[in-house]
């Protein structure tokens, strides 16, 4: 699915390929199994995919919020919300690491092979970075001690947070966290593939520590449709606004959009093709999502698929440039002789 627009116009929304192709992964002939008679499911403009990393976007946002109250320092220590979680508090990993993966934290943690919540959660507690901080490195963990973080904030669950803090605000009725039944199907999710045997997914969480954690994570866990992340950029390259709702102010906003970026990533041409180089801002998830700002011409770029079915491949970042690329190309065919260069 692609959903492409300027401005408060919508440009592009088209839906091809199918949601439900496979019932089964065949590791002997490496290629899914083809369900019997009309089981095929396919994309509809309404159909929610399993947006997997594109989740950090709203936690990010979730954050800002709260910077933008005074309820959240960015150069807080972690450890003064969050005590009990010792390594962090230990190294003095602070809120601004979290939000720009800078805290030397491992990208992830097998929390999925601890066989309880307590485990789960006195594992990430004990977690410290292993790298230098200061230093890029890309890390799951940053956006689960950032939800630990707002849920004791607040006394408010992260879902609830995204929901009453920018979805229901912004009228997204079609994203949430799972289980949402209707939703593309993932992965046949098996070892020695995978890192755990769940069989072919549809509707819960792909990612094994979000599954692992009930579902709702800060990294992943949120389900939602191409129309719906269309309002999501028109409100942030808005400064924060969509029709009579705000869910940030235009200095916060700029805040997270500014290099090196707050939980978005900003000018990155493997997966944004010609549409960075001049303050574009987005992310991938793992399930092949992403999500494109460009503010310097007002457009957005969000693509929704379901690569990893029937089951993880290496990730193929190509189309997600083309696309960029072509999207860039159109708004300078069309740009008007008052544009910006």
């Amino acid at each position: 699915m692609v959903v492409a627009g300027r401005g408060p116009v919508v440009a592009v929304e088209e839906a091809a390929g199918w949601a439900v192709r496979y019932s089964a992964y065949d590791p002997d002939t490496d290629a899914g199994a083809e369900p019997r008679g009309s089981s095929r499911v396919p994309v509809r403009l309404h159909t929610p995919f399993d947006l997997a990393s594109l989740t950090k976007l709203f936690t990010t946002v979730a954050a800002v919020q709260q910077l933008e109250r005074g309820t959240l320092g960015i150069d807080a220590r972690v450890g003064a919300y969050l005590p009990d979680f010792r390594a962090a508090a230990e190294h003095g990993v602070t809120v601004r690491q979290l939000l720009t993966h800078t805290s030397g934290l491992r990208p992830d943690l097998p929390l999925y092979d601890r066989p309880t919540p307590d485990a789960r959660l006195e594992m990430l507690r004990a977690e410290a970075p292993t790298g230098p901080p200061g230093v890029f490195r890309y890390s799951d963990l940053n956006m689960l001690l950032l939800q630990h973080l707002l849920e004791r904030l607040t006394g408010r669950r992260l879902d609830a947070l995204i929901r009453e803090g920018i979805t229901r605000p912004l009228g997204m009725m079609s994203t949430r966290f799972g289980p949402c039944p209707d939703a593309a199907a993932t992965e046949d999710q098996r070892r020695p593939w995978a890192r755990a045997d769940r069989g072919m997914l549809r509707g819960v969480v792909h990612d094994e520590n979000a599954w692992a954690l009930g579902g709702v994570a800060g990294h992943a866990g949120l389900f939602s449709t191409g129309r719906d992340l269309a309002v999501f950029c028109r409100a942030l390259l808005a400064g924060g606004s969509y029709g009579p709702a705000r869910i940030l102010g235009p200095d916060f906003v700029e805040l997270m959009l500014t290099p090196p970026g707050l939980g978005f990533a900003l000018d990155q041409p493997w997966f944004m093709g010609a549409l960075s180089g001049r303050g574009a801002a987005g992310h991938t998830g793992f399930t092949g999502t992403s999500l494109v700002l460009d503010p310097a011409t007002d457009t957005f770029l969000v693509l929704l698929a379901n690569t990893v079915h029937p089951r993880r491949r290496p990730p193929d970042n190509a189309p997600r440039a083309a696309a960029g690329t072509r999207l860039a190309r159109a708004v300078r065919a069309v740009r008007r002789p008052a544009d910006p260069a």
